[in-house]
């Protein structure tokens, strides 16, 4: 199992998450994303259907792959309404944060990007 935490808010790296989550979906490993620091500013940017890499983001999405957003940094970025929009899970079990520590506690391996 494994929990991909996305803190960079750069679209290329970003797109490296969704294809490894992807692949290891396909190849029958249990993986999640979450969106952290300044990688919630893409949330509303891969929301839009003519971002070039939304069929990969929403594939991700309805495969159940996004675990959700840092609500603290959506809401210091300016992003949480595009987040809420988006229907993703806020996360804030550690200070308004999501807790790497509460993923590995349920068997999850952090990778971090």
């Amino acid at each position: 199992m494994y929990c991909l935490y996305a803190f960079n808010g750069e679209l290329m790296c970003f797109v490296h998450v969704l294809l490894n989550a992807l692949d290891m979906k396909e190849k029958g490993k249990e993986a999640i994303i979450v969106f952290e620091g300044m990688a919630v500013k893409l949330v509303p940017e891969l929301e839009k259907p003519d971002n070039p890499f939304h069929v990969l983001y929403q594939k991700a999405k309805d495969a159940g792959l996004i675990a959700g957003a840092c609500k603290a940094c959506s809401s210091k970025l300016g992003v949480l309404d595009a987040v809420k929009s988006a229907n993703l899970p806020l996360l804030d079990d550690m200070s308004g944060h999501p807790s790497m520590a509460a993923y590995m506690d349920k068997g999850y391996t952090i990778l971090t990007f």
